[in-house]
């Protein structure tokens, strides 16, 4: 089992920026990929960016490329995404995701992840 748990989210005005956190615990040994998904109100989860564990590819939302950054600490079982450049539209319920299957790159569809975090609230106003 993996626990995850996401910080991070709260409201900021649009052009701000954020930075959310996710820190995993348990079996970490067996996280090959992980990612950020977004869910807002109405609309199906998306994957926003996802790591690769195995060879540090990424692979990110085109609504997303070159405003949002997704990276890893290994040692401290972190990952991260900065947020810059935040649009209306970005607001949303953000959720960290594990996969346990190799696979590069990392997938982005949300039926591939595993293990799940709560979410943080992300609320961008105009």
């Amino acid at each position: 089992q993996v626990l995850l748990s996401e910080s991070g989210g709260r409201e900021v005005q649009a052009g701000g920026s954020l930075r959310l956190s996710c820190v995993a615990s348990g079996r970490t040994r067996s996280v090959y990929n992980m990612g950020w998904f977004r869910e807002a109100a109405g609309k199906e989860r998306e994957c926003v960016a996802a790591i690769s564990w195995i060879d540090n590819s990424t692979a990110y939302a085109n609504s997303v490329e070159g405003r949002f950054t997704v990276s890893r600490d290994n040692p401290e079982k972190r990952l991260y995404l900065q947020m810059n450049s935040l649009r209306p539209e970005d607001s949303a319920t953000y959720y960290c995701a594990a996969m346990s299957t190799p696979r590069v790159p990392p997938p982005r569809l949300p039926r591939l992840y595993q293990y799940w975090g709560q979410g943080t609230q992300v609320a961008v106003s105009s």
